[in-house]
């Protein structure tokens, strides 16, 4: 498998996440695995039942964050010196020029992408149409409400 980039705030999450899960949510789960078996019959305990799949859960995100992190190649934007262009990991602020409206969006790597948070996946279509761009450069981007003309207003290495 390929290096999968991720920015260094995206990889320090997920090693607390899994810091999370390993040092409190396994043990509970363990605990509470525990509990319902100590009601016993097996076959019919929900709880038993309940605990087990949610063990499935946790134990499959852990394996999902140590193969991300295995995989990653971590990007401090901060220690680039893009020059004011659109790279991996800096923060774009963008001017619809129809509406005047100013979006903030910042690319990230798959892993830690939230379009609701404003983090653009790398893979996304507006993020590949914004990479290599500079402050006042206009792009014209392909969203699901048609054709859309933005201007940079800004680029920020955070």
């Amino acid at each position: 498998m390929e290096k999968q980039p991720i920015t260094a705030q995206g990889a320090d999450k997920l090693r607390q996440e899994l810091q999370q899960l390993k040092t409190t949510e396994r043990p509970n789960i363990i605990q509470a695995i525990a509990e319902a078996r100590a009601h016993g019959d097996l076959k019919e305990n929900a709880e038993y039942h309940a605990a087990r799949e949610q063990q499935g859960f946790i134990e499959g995100r852990i394996k999902e964050i140590e193969a991300c992190l295995s995989y990653a190649q971590i990007i401090d934007v901060t220690q680039l010196n893009a020059d004011g262009k659109v790279v991996f990991g800096s923060t774009v602020e963008l001017l619809d020029l129809d509406t005047e409206d100013t979006v903030r969006y910042q690319i990230v790597g798959e892993q830690e992408a939230d379009i609701k948070q404003g983090r653009l996946s790398i893979a996304s279509p507006i993020a590949r149409a914004l990479i290599g761009k500079h402050t006042a450069d206009e792009v014209s981007l392909t969203v699901p409400g048609g054709k859309r003309e933005f201007e940079i207003v800004a680029v920020h290495y955070l």
